[in-house]
């Protein structure tokens, strides 16, 4: 049991590195998924403070979604939290899957954040 966490621990540090190799300065979109929801946020690594925030917890999500865990919710939840971003005048971010394969509903929450204005 202790081996596929320290297994899950190296590949989201792995990722992690070459993210912050390659920031910039920009912030970081950051995908965390459970098996019945899915969460992002954009923080900023040099304060260390989040700046934007959406899940399929949110009152608005969970009268309008069936579940939180399909590719349709992750499309929504990433539009909103690009929504959110652009009016706070964020448009570049670095995305971060957190040692997630990007493809589902990863993939999917990518994609609906790009549609709704940020870039990576």
């Amino acid at each position: 049991m202790a081996k596929d966490n320290k297994a899950t621990d190296r590949r989201v540090a792995r990722v992690r590195r070459a993210i912050r190799a390659r920031a910039y300065g920009k912030p970081r979109l950051s995908v965390f998924r459970s098996s019945k929801q899915i969460y992002a946020q954009i923080i900023d690594d040099e304060n260390g403070a989040t700046l934007v925030s959406a899940s399929s917890l949110e009152k608005d999500n969970r009268g309008a979604l069936k579940t939180g865990a399909n590719v349709e919710a992750a499309r929504v939840v990433g539009k909103q939290l690009a929504e959110r971003a652009v009016a706070k005048g964020i448009k570049d971010v670095v995305f971060d899957r957190g040692g997630y394969m990007y493809h589902g509903r990863v993939k999917a929450l990518a994609e609906g954040a790009r549609e709704g204005g940020l870039q990576f």
